[in-house]
């Protein structure tokens, strides 16, 4: 807890994404800047309250919960994912999606997230506050990281995402499919692009993990070979 003005204001409870919503909203008040201006009072109520709910599920905090929840619904004989639910998964999955793109970008992105953090834990350090976590930029196992971060984030989030469309989409699917040619009984089934880019991406820091390993081993040899022959030099000063 930092103690910031915009904690305080909100409690320390997704802090950010507070300030986000709160100050996009103070902004589409202005004239110039009103895009939703055209809306009467039920869909500006709706869309208001959407992307609250949207914006709020993209705090790391509620993910478990969210993929709970959605996968509670899912398992039921007849699933029924309200509107709210639906786009908040899709929109925390996009916010989480960098390592389900091609390697460049999704190295550009880990770059720039860990550089970000890394900022974040000088300035912890400055103030004298405990690291956040990926926030020590002298101690964070990147490689490590992101295959954690791909095998327990970002896999079930996208494999949980891809069901809900599905289930979304299917009686859409057959409705238009009945009408076309008669009844078909027909899962809709979507593309999935981000499976081979979810599978480079981890065998390339799995590689570089190995890497990593073998050069943190080379320098821990290295230091004892330094501390050994430091000792041995005091020993024989000593003699």
């Amino acid at each position: 807890m930092s103690g910031s003005e915009a904690a305080l204001l909100y409690n320390d409870r997704a802090v950010l994404e507070n300030h986000h919503i709160s100050a996009s909203f103070r902004i589409l008040r202005e004239d110039e800047c009103n895009i939703v201006q055209n809306l009467s009072i039920e869909e500006f109520r709706e869309f208001r309250t959407l992307v609250i709910d949207m914006v709020l599920a993209t705090d790391m905090s509620f993910h478990f919960q969210q993929l709970k929840n959605m996968k509670n619904i899912l398992s039921l004989a007849e699933p029924k994912v309200d509107k709210s639910k639906a786009v908040s998964l899709v929109l925390h999955c996009c916010d989480i999606s960098h390592p389900a793109k091609r390697w460049d970008l999704h190295h550009r992105w880990t770059t720039q997230l860990l550089e970000e953090f890394f900022r974040q834990g000088d300035k912890e350090r400055e103030l004298g506050l405990p690291f956040s976590p990926l926030c020590d930029r002298n101690n964070t196992l990147v490689a490590e990281s992101q295959i954690g971060f791909i095998e327990f984030i970002v896999e079930p989030s996208m494999q949980v995402c891809s069901d809900m469309l599905e289930t979304i989409l299917t009686p859409l699917n057959v409705k238009e499919n009945n009408e076309e040619s008669g009844p078909v009984d027909r899962t809709f089934q979507i593309i999935k692009p981000w499976i081979a880019c979810l599978v480079e991406n981890k065998k390339i820091w799995k590689e570089q993990a190995i890497k990593d390993d073998e050069i943190r081993a080379q320098k821990e040899q290295d230091h004892k070979k330094e501390d050994n022959e430091i000792s041995n030099n005091a020993q024989g000063t000593n003699e």
